[in-house]
């Protein structure tokens, strides 16, 4: 019960007002004890008239009198002369005082507290002020036992009555909160539960139906995430249908113009004036498609190892990635050079930061011969206190604003025609993998810069 919602709410509310009550049982008994008294005043001064109208009473009288006021002795001052008007045998010397005259709230509930958690009986004398201000002063003494089984008897009354009071608000409050609010979060959690069991099926989507403003926020909040979450999962099932269908024509297209390259190889030795013409274009249309399959299948697999860190001479590893490029340029006026520092070392995966750096260089090369126009190609690398920065720049034509749109997403981002834009998106996984970061750094017709950023500390060092 009480790891429910209405059961915790249900046993405090019962907690709560008994301690209301508590804090009212107090000052209740502190009133209940003066009252007490002041009755044995009136009852005293009643007795007294009987005196006042005739002197002389015989003490069978006297003690009825005394007997049905509860006192022992009466005192009353009338004209500046105290009077002893009715008299009796105590059972024990007057211990206490008490001037009901002074009525401070803090002093009747000490003493009621005092005279409840005491259970030796004592005799005590009581002063109050006459009724109708019939003297200036009456005193009496009474025998205390009697009275602290009246506050006891009182007590449990007001506990008994709290009790009572408490349990049947915090039923009806328990009834109230499990329709206004409980319900409805089960509702809530109802929904929930079904539409994690298909996520897909849009008939599970919660439809907001609370009354109250926090819940039907809730319900708000959880249809939009659905929604969302729906729609998403959705995208995602046709991308991965696509993908697989890809995947599968790009394998068998692969193995078909891998057949075709072979062909045109020996095409390329034709004598033919015609074929030696179109041969070189028809290979490298060729080339571009069995490139688009293998960047397409090796995307689709996201097979990526995790990178193997380790100490790697930068200015060696830049050295093999220039020397494998100018392979490629041949005759054309296109300058590649690098600025490491001989001997730098970084920590990485050498592996995968040839790969990264080879693939900038390689597309600013594409980009460079593309356009025909002589330029540079600069590899350099500066080490900081908490990182190392790697910046390959050219002076090439820049990128085209579709390129710099979706510069990092697959088959959006190429910065050539004919280019699928893996590369960069590849490159750019490979260098998030060493926690660092691979970003644009600028590009215009003067030219493009990117900018690597390798980290030299572990997460666990930070």
């Amino acid at each position: 019960m009480l790891k429910t919602l209405s059961g915790r709410f249900l046993f405090l509310t019962i907690i709560f007002v008994m301690l209301a009550e508590i804090l009212i049982f107090v000052p209740s008994i502190a009133r209940f004890r003066e009252d007490y008294l002041l009755s044995r005043l009136e009852r005293a001064q009643i007795a007294s008239l009987a005196l006042l109208a005739d002197e002389m009473i015989d003490e069978e009288l006297e003690a009825e009198l005394l007997r049905n006021a509860e006192v022992y002795n009466v005192v009353l001052r009338r004209d500046e002369v105290r009077q002893l008007m009715l008299s009796s045998p105590m059972p024990a010397p007057i211990d206490k005082s008490f001037d009901l005259r002074d009525r401070m709230a803090t002093k009747l509930i000490m003493d009621a507290m005092a005279r409840l958690f005491n259970p030796e009986p004592e005799v005590i004398r009581v002063i109050g002020a006459p009724v109708r201000d019939a003297g200036l002063l009456i005193e009496v003494t009474i025998w205390t036992k009697d009275l602290r089984a009246a506050m006891i008897d009182y007590g449990l009354n007001i506990l008994l009555l709290s009790a009572v009071i408490s349990i049947f608000t915090a039923t009806l409050l328990f009834v109230v909160v499990r329709m206004i609010l409980v319900k409805p979060i089960k509702g809530v959690v109802g929904y929930m539960q079904s539409y994690a069991a298909a996520p897909e099926d849009a008939r599970r989507i919660i439809q907001p139906s609370a009354g109250v403003v926090e819940l039907r926020e809730a319900e708000e909040a959880l249809q939009t995430l659905q929604t969302e979450l729906t729609a998403s999962l959705r995208q995602k099932e046709r991308l991965a249908q696509l993908g697989g269908a890809v995947a599968k024509v790009s394998h068998d297209l692969r193995n078909i113009l891998t057949s075709a390259q072979l062909f045109t190889d020996r095409i390329e030795m034709s004598e033919d004036p015609t074929v030696k013409r179109m041969a070189p274009k028809l290979v490298n249309s060729i080339t571009r498609a069995v490139h688009l399959c293998e960047s397409t299948l090796a995307y689709g697999k996201a097979e990526e190892p995790a990178p193997r860190l380790t100490e790697v001479n930068l200015s060696e590893l830049v050295e093999d990635v220039l020397a494998s490029e100018r392979l490629a340029v041949g005759n054309f006026d296109l300058s590649l050079a690098d600025n490491v520092p001989n001997g730098m070392m970084v920590r990485a995966d050498s592996e995968q930061l040839f790969r990264v750096i080879s693939n900038l260089v390689r597309n600013a090369r594409q980009a460079i011969v593309t356009s025909g126009n002589p330029a540079e190609i600069m590899v350099s690398a500066e080490e900081h206190a908490e990182s190392w920065s790697i910046q390959i720049k050219d002076t090439g034509p820049g990128l085209p604003p579709k390129a710099k749109e979706h510069l990092f997403q697959p088959f959006q981002g190429g910065a050539r025609k004919g280019g699928t834009g893996l590369g960069l998106a590849i490159s750019a996984e490979l260098i998030k993998g060493h926690g660092g970061m691979l970003e644009l750094l600028s590009s215009d017709d003067t030219g493009t810069s990117f900018g690597i950023c390798l980290p030299k500390g572990d997460i666990a060092e930070i």
